[in-house]
């Protein structure tokens, strides 16, 4: 009986861990086909000239054309860095102490009404963020031309990135021991102070990892971008004028029947996703060296 009871389990364990592995693989085979597609489609244009050069004159490439020219993307990888810099460096600060907010302070009823907003922000289509924005700026320039401007977009990244930073930075102080607070507690540190220099510290490596996430989750964002920053093939020239970014113009390029566009636009995909690819990487080093110092100090 012992046997057959043993024989059973090591079988179902075997078709459980069976039917686990097959559905990792269903998911890596999508994956695996649109990384491979756009590496094969983008490596034909990748060059040092194509990263930066300005944008080329759209032209159909045929043998009659030889000298169609592939340009560049430089104006829209330096919009998609300001744009990116600016949003990170106002969802950074807020967020933190939102989620500094929501951790330590906010076992109430507004604090749960906050968090609520926070599930719900995060769950808004980006499109509906960028309609936000565009009509915020709308009602609120002076001149309806800054609507379309570097900062809109910035500011519709910002409504993207928050929740992200957040939710992560909540998490992340939760996680650290409620024996900390009360050794701090027992020393006599006010509770504001022991959260900012002993609670923040401890948790800060997931608290940066949450920043990089929320960086690289609002980097491949298309829709509010088109009804925000709008494109400038000019190159960035103001915070107040329309400036370029890499997703928008991955769809416009993509869509727009040029061949030179469309082969860039498979060289500015890859580059995109290399540099998300690189953000993820980075944020989960973060994440296992700390693990590994957590474990270490154990």
């Amino acid at each position: 009986m012992k046997t057959r009871t043993r024989t059973r389990r090591k079988v179902t364990d075997l078709t459980v861990r069976l039917l686990m592995i097959g559905c990792v693989a269903i998911a890596l085979i999508p994956l695996a086909s649109i990384l491979e597609t756009t590496a094969v489609q983008g490596g034909r244009v990748i060059s040092w000239h194509f990263l930066t050069s300005a944008e080329p004159i759209p032209c159909t490439i045929t043998n009659a054309t030889p000298t169609c020219s592939y340009g560049g993307i430089f104006p829209a990888i330096e919009g998609s860095f300001i744009m990116l810099g600016v949003a990170a460096l106002i969802a950074m600060p807020l967020g933190i102490l939102a989620g500094i907010y929501l951790a330590e302070f906010g076992q109430h009823r507004w604090g749960r009404l906050a968090s609520f907003i926070v599930d719900v922000l995060s769950g808004v289509p980006s499109i509906v963020v960028g309609l936000f924005v565009y009509s915020l700026f709308y009602i609120l320039a002076a001149n309806p031309e800054d609507v379309y401007s570097a900062f809109s977009g910035s500011i519709a990244l910002v409504v993207i990135m928050l929740p992200v930073v957040v939710r992560t930075t909540e998490e992340s102080l939760r996680l650290v021991p409620r024996s900390v607070r009360e050794a701090a507690a027992a020393l006599g540190i006010p509770r504001y102070k022991a959260t900012i220099r002993i609670v923040l510290p401890t948790g800060g490596a997931a608290v940066v990892t949450g920043g990089i996430l929320a960086v690289a989750r609002a980097g491949g964002e298309a829709a509010p971008l088109l009804l925000t920053a709008l494109g400038n093939r000019l190159g960035f020239i103001g915070f107040n004028h329309p400036a370029e970014a890499m997703p928008p113009l991955i769809y416009q390029w993509g869509t727009s029947g040029y061949g030179n566009w469309v082969a860039d636009a498979w060289g500015m995909a890859l580059v995109l996703i290399l540099i998300m690819l690189s953000l993820s990487l980075t944020a989960r080093l973060i994440l296992a060296r700390r693990a590994r110092l957590i474990g270490g100090s154990a």
